[in-house]
């Protein structure tokens, strides 16, 4: 018995044809899709804060500043 390959019928030739051409830039531009979101993700956990969180801190920094400058002594 001949493989399966080799016996000549069109199921055997249904089988071998040819895949669709994959587009490689596609794929790159993926991937760099991804890595730019992986990236921004980064950036937001590290950096992103919102402006209430911002404008409190400014405001405690403020706070500090006047509460260190009341206790100095004149020399």
């Amino acid at each position: 018995m001949r493989p399966w390959h080799l016996d000549g019928t069109r199921a055997a030739a249904y089988l071998w044809q040819m895949a669709e051409p994959t587009n490689l830039n596609r794929f790159r531009k993926q991937q760099a899709r991804e890595k730019k979101r992986a990236q921004a993700d980064e950036n937001a956990v590290k950096f992103g804060r919102t402006r209430a969180e911002k404008q409190r801190d400014k405001a405690e920094a403020e706070r500090a500043t006047r509460r260190i400058d009341g206790h100095k002594r004149d020399a």
